[in-house]
């Protein structure tokens, strides 16, 4: 399904055209995911023949209604759940139901709490085989540029939320996993520290450019950060448009004012609401 989208949006497109190639095999695909699940002897459609794809480097976001199946769509491409119908892909190699694919992170940090901040970090170069004085060198070097110099040694409970997630994103970011899927990963935070959150990971992503795929619910948030944006339908749950955010990076904050950008919000927001208004 397409849905017009604003004039000043699409001038924007049209001075500022994507000349980037398309590459053949993407980093991250769902190939036409169908899953429903049983409830009280009634079978509930949630995925319906929903495709996307992340390629190499590209940071991807998916929002969509509450209860539009976005985290069973991650645990699909986690391994954790089998589709109905439907293909996982990584690097034109079909993966479904295979495990350990990915670098997660969750809504909340999920970090251990009898392990200190570098030793959070660490772990996936530990699990990897690492050794310890490798493994810390890298960690420290990880830890200064997210701001955390002088935390090293200081336990998840000693920290405020914007530093555990900071935590939690390193230890993604360390995990040898070429895909990062970040599900909801600012939500529990306040505005002012989710709008520090999102400038931090900008910085963070646009100089090593991993593959990304989240999901948010936040329309700002997804423009800023992301190269494609997918907007779920409501459930049962297909693709209801795709968008090739057209604004240059580097990306800053003064984008968030832009006419272009506001366009694009306003016609996000109102494809979202008309969906709501089906259920």
């Amino acid at each position: 399904m397409k849905t017009d989208l604003n004039p000043a949006y699409q001038q924007h497109e049209m001075d500022h055209p994507d000349n980037s190639e398309q590459i053949s095999s993407p980093a991250l695909e769902a190939r036409g995911i169908y899953k429903s699940f049983r409830d009280r002897k009634k079978e509930v459609q949630v995925l319906d023949g929903l495709s996307l794809a992340v390629q190499p480097g590209q940071f991807v976001s998916i929002i969509g209604p509450s209860g539009s199946g976005k985290s069973t769509l991650f645990h699909i491409i986690g391994g954790l759940t089998a589709p109905d119908a439907g293909n996982i892909w990584m690097n034109g190699v079909d993966v479904t139901g295979q495990k350990g694919l990915i670098a997660y992170m969750p809504q909340q940090p999920a970090l251990f709490p009898w392990r200190t901040v570098e030793d959070n970090v660490l772990l996936p170069r530990e699990l990897a085989g690492m050794s310890r004085v490798q493994a810390l060198e890298e960690t420290r070097l990880w830890i200064e540029r997210a701001g955390l110099t002088g935390f090293e040694k200081a336990y998840p409970h000693t920290l405020s939320g914007g530093m555990q997630q900071r935590t939690a994103f390193l230890r993604a970011m360390m995990s040898p996993q070429e895909v990062m899927c970040l599900d909801e990963p600012f939500s529990a935070l306040d505005a002012l520290t989710r709008s520090d959150m999102q400038r931090w990971l900008l910085d963070i992503w646009e100089e090593h450019r991993r593959s990304v795929l989240m999901i948010t619910h936040h329309i700002e948030e997804a423009l800023l950060l992301s190269d494609t944006v997918y907007v779920m339908s409501s459930r049962p749950s297909s693709i209801l448009q795709k968008i090739e955010v057209p604004f240059p990076r580097p990306r800053r904050e003064n984008i968030l004012s832009d006419p272009a950008f506001l366009a694009l919000k306003h016609d996000i927001s109102t494809m979202m609401r008309e969906e709501l208004r089906k259920r």
